[in-house]
């Protein structure tokens, strides 16, 4: 099969497509023919060697967590899809190695749920890894309709599903973001807060009690959080660990394919939106990761797989 390698960290120049093995498909495992796979910034960390402490890797790494695609092939006792099923994944293992810019990935059936009807492949592609996140982080939180909810970073990939899905629990949403992108986030039923010098004081005319909950997708945020934050709130965030000596809670997503279920149902009912900035051919994965690594992109960035 056709995939993008890389056989030692650095920058995307290190990409390659090149020949490699069919994935075995062991038991509890499905091989899912890729149709769309997603970019996210935790994919050019890893392959620029900043999480090596954490994560063990194997040469040549195929990257890539976030897929859509078709069941090809189960593995023993894997009863809950079948050869045709489309479905949808955040296959992060306990290793890298297989990833899904590619045109095969296997992985464990527990990380893989039914795609969205609603949704298109490309679309379907970049929910796993920034829809988990933000329902895990809004859960954890324990939103609900009697919260008043500031999420800073409101028209990022992660940020607009946790809006809607805050929005879609009853919640009102302040959310942050440049002013070009404040008719988007009334679109998704939020209240617009220009982020820089002064957002504090904005929140605090907006909601001058505080609010009662503080999700943060970007990090560097900290001051303006405990700033705004109403007595006994709760906060958390997936970019900054320092919130954890200020009663908050740091995150790491679980890949769980039970909670993607859940979100992938939610997206269908609430006909919630995933935006796409772009797309690219698989051979033009690194062109991908050069626009992602930019930071400058509002919806996800997508590398389809063309394939019969």
């Amino acid at each position: 099969m056709q995939a993008i390698t890389y056989s030692h960290y650095g920058s995307p120049d290190v990409l390659e497509l090149t020949e490699q093995p069919l994935p075995k498909v062991g038991p509890g495992m499905v091989l899912i023919r890729v149709k769309a796979a997603a970019v996210n910034p935790v994919d050019w960390k890893v392959m620029a060697g900043y999480l090596d402490t954490m994560l063990d890797i194997i040469f040549p790494a195929i990257p890539g967590w976030d897929v859509a695609g078709v069941v090809e092939a189960v593995g023993v006792d894997s009863p809950r899809f079948t050869v045709g099923d489309e479905v949808i994944s955040n296959g992060r293992k306990d290793y890298v190695h297989g990833g899904s810019f590619a045109e095969f990935i296997a992985l464990p059936e527990r990380l893989v749920a039914r795609r969205p009807a609603s949704l298109t492949w490309e679309q379907s592609a970049g929910l796993p890894l920034a829809g988990l996140t933000a329902l895990q982080v809004i859960s954890r939180l324990g939103v609900s309709g009697t919260d008043t909810v500031l999420i800073h970073g409101g028209a990022g990939g992660v940020g607009s599903l946790a809006t809607q899905i805050a929005v879609s629990r009853g919640a009102r949403v302040l959310a942050t973001a440049s002013e070009a992108n404040h008719e988007y986030l009334r679109s998704l039923g939020a209240e617009p807060v220009a982020y820089g010098n002064g957002l504090a004081e904005r929140v605090r005319g907006l909601a001058p009690a505080g609010v009662e909950v503080v999700a943060d997708f970007v990090g560097g945020v900290l001051p303006t959080t405990l700033a705004v934050l109403a007595e006994g709130g709760r906060h958390a965030s997936v970019a900054d660990g320092d919130v954890e000596s200020h009663g908050g809670t740091w995150m790491w997503v679980d890949p769980a394919g039970t909670d993607l279920q859940q979100l992938a149902d939610l997206v269908d009912e609430r006909r919630f939106t995933v935006d796409i900035a772009r797309a690219f051919p698989l051979a033009e994965a690194a062109d991908a990761y050069r626009l992602n690594m930019l930071g400058h992109t509002r919806g996800k960035i997508i590398v389809t797989v063309d394939q019969p």
